[in-house]
């Protein structure tokens, strides 16, 4: 079946296509770690290493997902074709914000998860971040709970937005897909 033309030739520019991979990349490297260091019984050093490089993740994704709302700030994204239904477009708005909204709250619900728990995150080993919270066990369950209920969504979500890409792609063969992918035209 030949492919439909697409009414939209735009792409994305290569700065919101590199943060856009890097940071998927980054969070499904962090929710693997994450998966599989609370699977590990006691208090292991591999345990503290997966804990530790599941922080860092956080933090870069924290701080790449600043860049990547001030980048969007500050550059137009490719208008979707016209022939888009309405609700795919309403749709796609909405999961795009609420996936910016999770890339900074998963990170600071981590963070004020470990300041809860009375551990400070030193990013990388090297950089002490600041303690905003003190020790507070009924805080800490609560903000663990908050914690993986956001990477839950934050899961769904990619789903999602993996799935819709892979309808336009296969589907809708409306070229949809190449605006964000680096080695597609």
């Amino acid at each position: 079946m030949p492919s439909r033309p697409s009414g939209n030739k735009e792409r994305y520019n290569g700065g919101a296509i590199a943060l856009h991979w890097l940071i998927a990349v980054l969070i499904v490297c962090g929710f693997y770690i994450g998966w599989i260091m609370t699977d590990i019984p006691g208090f292991t050093p591999t345990k503290l290493k997966y804990f530790s490089w599941h922080k860092w993740i956080g933090v870069t994704v924290f701080v790449l997902a600043v860049l990547r709302v001030l980048w969007r700030a500050s550059h137009r994204a490719p208008p979707l074709e016209h022939a888009t239904p309405a609700w795919q477009k309403v749709a796609a708005h909405l999961v795009h914000g609420l996936l910016y909204l999770l890339m900074l709250a998963i990170p600071l619900s981590g963070y004020f998860y470990s300041s809860a728990a009375g551990i400070q995150v030193v990013y990388l080993g090297i950089v002490p971040l600041p303690t905003i919270i003190g020790p507070d066990q009924a805080l800490k369950a609560t903000l663990r709970t908050l914690h993986v209920l956001l990477n839950y969504a934050l899961l769904t979500l990619v789903v999602m937005h993996v799935l819709a890409a892979l309808k336009h792609q296969f589907v809708d063969r409306d070229g949809m897909l190449a605006r964000m992918m680096p080695f597609l035209k």
